[in-house]
């Protein structure tokens, strides 16, 4: 569905120094800096896939979204969904692809909702009968009908989220792009968000891009996780092969019965790569269990005070992924 070959994307940046003097000599002979936000991504993405791609805050993100959904022109390289080129087949190209960006919206300010979708059929050139069981099928899955009737203005951070994936929705696309769905949502709504898109991408078999922080998100949706730092893939595969290349991290935590003993538990000065967090009587240890077994963690603590309470779980994608991008795991 999806194709991405030697992507490359270059922005020109213009070096100013300070004083006066660098003022005028940027404005008469301007240094000029080439910044390789995006360099050689390559990727295949199968119909029907929901697709994570995740990375730090500059990353190249974003500027890899705006140029599969045609808002930027790639420096070199080809992308293309279905053989078309976002940029070249401009027109055709649209009508198979819906976009939701979490910070923008899509939707008219003062009209009712419903009446926005009535433009949004007209603008995608929609038939009526299309566009009436379309709706069905959104009201269905998004339970749009409590607040339908509403002006955009008046929708809830949550409803206006559901609303833009709706609309985005309307014209049935091939290719849904999800930039940070369920930003700034409470815990319920980003459970009815989660829902959608899987139900979504069951019935309809919908390639889904998705792109966000939460890692919630992408334990939950996807199949895939691609990961790139400073523009360039790091990781491409399932979050059970993230976890066994980057490490098995499980999080150990005690409960010591004498908050003055808790001085004695210095970890970090007998083992390596471990983190550890103490919120009174309460220890939470977060550690790579191919380096560090748990019953050495248990012996350590016994020795050195008596615990109430002790707990071991898995760690999740969030940890793994805060402990690559500071460098703490090595690669293989």
């Amino acid at each position: 569905m999806i194709k991405v070959e030697h992507l490359q994307k270059n922005f020109n940046k213009s070096i100013k120094k300070s004083g006066l003097a660098g003022t005028l000599r940027s404005f008469i002979r301007p240094e000029i800096e080439v910044f390789e936000a995006v360099k050689d991504l390559s990727f295949e993405i199968p119909k029907g896939q929901i697709f994570g791609f995740i990375g730090a805050n500059g990353a190249g993100k974003s500027t890899t979204i705006k140029m599969l959904t045609g808002i930027l022109t790639p420096t070199s390289g080809v992308c293309e969904i279905e053989g078309k080129n976002p940029q070249k087949n401009r027109k055709e190209y649209v009508k198979n692809i819906g976009v939701v960006f979490g910070q923008r919206t899509q939707l008219w300010w003062d009209l009712p909702l419903r009446e926005t979708y009535k433009v949004l059929k007209e603008i995608y050139d929609i038939p009526d009968d299309q566009f009436n069981k379309r709706m069905l099928f959104l009201n269905e899955i998004l339970e749009l009908n409590d607040f339908i009737k509403d002006p955009v203005r008046t929708l809830s951070l949550g409803q206006r989220m559901r609303a833009d994936i709706a609309a985005s929705l309307l014209h049935n696309p091939k290719v849904l792009f999800l930039d940070e769905p369920t930003i700034g949502l409470d815990v319920s709504v980003k459970d009815n968000i989660r829902r959608a898109i899987i139900d979504i991408n069951k019935e309809e078999n919908t390639t889904i891009v998705l792109t966000t922080h939460d890692l919630t998100d992408i334990e939950l949706l996807c199949s895939r996780i691609f990961m790139i730092d400073k523009g360039q893939e790091v990781f491409d595969g399932s979050i059970s092969q993230l976890k066994n290349k980057f490490g098995r991290m499980h999080e150990i935590s005690f409960q010591v019965a004498n908050i003055e003993e808790v001085f004695k538990l210095n970890y970090t000065d007998f083992f390596e790569n471990i983190d550890m967090e103490i919120n009174g009587v309460n220890i939470n240890i977060c550690f790579d269990a191919t380096k560090i077994h748990v019953t050495e963690l248990l012996q350590f603590t016994l020795s050195r005070t008596q615990i109430n309470d002790v707990s071991v779980k898995d760690g999740n994608i969030e940890e793994i992924i805060k402990r690559f991008f500071r460098k703490e795991i090595e690669n293989d």
